[in-house]
């Protein structure tokens, strides 16, 4: 197996969590309709807990799978980036940065500032668990749907989005390979413009100078 063969079977093995509940913890179903809606207010709570959960198991899910077996294992990366990758002999080493998403967050958005040179060989997806409890505000989490996509899309749809000389720039993370790894940047940085109009305007002929896409 190559690096895309991984990812290929992993993610086949991922779509399989549709539907899929975790027995890892169960939110008490409410006594009365009041408690129902101070529970509705406060579920969101624990979508951190078990949004990191929910990550851990994925991993162990994944390693369960008998076609990685004498090939490698699947480990969790904390810190690091990605989430989880491939450790054994294939290189470039496959791997997942894995979003566990509840849909009645508060924050609906998750946030991805990695940079595109992460995925210049296309060895890093993307894997979006979204989940909610079974009764919707109470049980056990269950998976409703998963989305892999490849990193390069995501950091690339992104940067085409927000970067928008002058009003808006995303620059890459410097080089500090030379660094100790919980030192080394791994993200983009995004600055808006807080310049006056007549200093947006001189900004703005200065950009135009450049010609190509950011005319």
């Amino acid at each position: 197996m190559n690096t895309q063969d991984v990812l290929a079977s992993a993610t086949k093995h991922l779509h399989e969590l549709s539907g899929h509940v975790f027995d890892l913890l169960t939110v008490s179903k409410p006594i009365s309709p009041e408690a129902a809606i101070n529970l509705a207010k406060v579920i969101s709570k624990l979508s951190p807990l078990l949004g990191n959960l929910i990550e851990f198991n994925t991993v162990e899910f994944l390693n369960d799978q008998e076609e990685y077996q004498g090939l490698g294992e699947w480990e969790r990366q904390d810190p690091g980036f990605p989430d989880t990758i491939f450790a054994g002999s294939i290189s470039p080493t496959p791997g997942f940065e894995i979003k566990a998403w509840f849909p009645l967050a508060t924050e609906i958005t998750a946030r991805f500032k990695d940079s595109q040179n992460h995925f210049m060989e296309d060895q890093t997806h993307v894997c979006m668990l979204a989940w909610l409890p079974e009764k919707l505000i109470y049980g056990k989490p269950r998976i409703l749907d998963v989305c892999v996509v490849p990193g390069l899309s995501v950091a690339q749809a992104r940067d085409n989005h927000y970067h928008n000389p002058p009003d808006y720039l995303v620059l890459e993370p410097e080089d500090t390979t030379a660094r100790t790894r919980n030192l080394q940047q791994t993200n983009t940085n995004g600055y808006k413009w807080q310049g006056t109009a007549e200093q947006f305007a001189e900004a703005r002929k200065l950009v135009a100078g450049w010609g190509g896409r950011w005319t």
